[in-house]
């Protein structure tokens, strides 16, 4: 087995640090990625932290990576030593299935997350991306196109495709007005997929500190959501809605800024359950729905849909050292707008 190095949260109480560990030996269906970049998701904090209640320790987190086959096992033919690739959110899916669902493979039970999983085997643990190197099965790899650069590349492997999904699942698209709730590191990604759909955006925020940002990236209206009027002005004027937002705020109050059979999307997760009451839906016929990542087939689409567009993350470089520094900034949301490791840094 090869012997990789990263960072391991070894407790939930505790910073990350440095961690050597052993990568499983490549099977034949496998492709050896030297990882580059991985971005920094607020859902690495939330499992690093144990904030879901399902951790397993060590963790090494990471699911945007980004990085360059280093080689590939005797059955692989979609890739080959030297492509630049990414591994995002999950790693097998649809274990036990008879055949794979290219579509819906997300959804369905025997999902292997990046990290914070064991393999198909049952034992062996899956280690993310704050490594220098991973071991994936060729099916669950994806190709960068050419113009996408990796470490501005890497967060479209979830902060992308979790944006991505549900614009395309809903038909995002000229002559409809969409609202993105929530100006970070998803929510800045919703503005630009969603105008270069076509789509009327408008980002609502609970300032206005990023509405300079906010315009530049492709929203034409940008609100403060601390602003009660901003509620007033709105009511009834969104074709759908999609919440990026990971604390607790009132659903209530923005399905009243849908239109009649509007859609409310969430795919931003709350620590607390959130409350909201029927009259909020049953009188426009309106629904709150849910959205999780994408299918592997989805996410390459994703990805090729940025490459024809010219579309990247905005993101903060750091070295892997300023790891601990950098969740809580997370935290704080100060950050324009993804963390990205540089993975060199390991070595320093």
């Amino acid at each position: 087995m090869a012997i990789a190095k990263g960072y391991a949260a070894t407790d939930a109480s505790k910073p990350l640090t440095p961690f050597t560990f052993e990568r499983r030996e490549p099977n034949d269906d496998d492709v050896v990625i030297s990882v580059q970049y991985c971005g920094v998701c607020h859902s690495d904090i939330h499992q690093a932290r144990n904030e879901w209640g399902n951790s397993r320790f060590p963790m090494v987190p990471g699911h945007e990576v980004a990085g360059v086959v280093s080689a590939v096992g005797a059955g692989v033919t979609k890739f080959k030593v030297g492509d630049r690739v990414g591994v995002g959110c999950f790693v097998n899916s649809c274990i036990g299935c008879a055949t794979r669902d290219l579509d819906y493979e997300h959804f369905l039970p025997g999902l292997t997350q990046t990290y914070n999983d064991v393999e198909a085997d049952g034992t062996t643990p899956t280690y993310g991306g704050y490594s220098d190197q991973i071991v994936v099965k060729e099916g669950y790899v994806l190709s960068f196109p050419d113009n996408i650069p990796l470490d501005a590349g890497a967060p479209l492997l979830c902060a992308g495709i979790t944006l991505y999904s549900p614009l395309r699942h809903w038909k995002a698209g000229p002559g409809m007005k969409v609202a993105i709730v929530g100006m970070g590191g998803l929510g800045h990604m919703g503005v630009k997929l969603g105008a270069a759909m076509g789509a009327d955006i408008t980002a609502l925020s609970q300032t206005l500190s990023k509405k300079e940002d906010g315009l530049r990236l492709g929203a034409k209206e940008y609100y403060a959501t601390s602003d009660a009027e901003t509620f007033a002005k709105l009511a009834g004027t969104f074709d759908l809605i999609i919440c990026t937002v990971g604390t607790t705020i009132d659903w209530n109050a923005y399905l009243g800024l849908l239109k009649f059979d509007g859609s409310m999307v969430l795919v931003g997760v709350p620590e607390h359950a959130v409350p909201v009451h029927a009259f909020s839906v049953i009188g426009g016929r309106k629904s709150l729905s849910g959205s999780m990542i994408g299918s592997i087939k989805e996410t390459q689409e994703m990805l090729d849909f940025c490459g024809e567009h010219g579309i990247t993350s905005e993101i903060e470089k750091i070295n892997i050292q300023d790891i601990n520094e950098a969740y809580e900034r997370v935290i704080k949301s100060d950050v324009r707008y993804r963390f990205v490791i540089d993975i060199a840094s390991l070595a320093a």
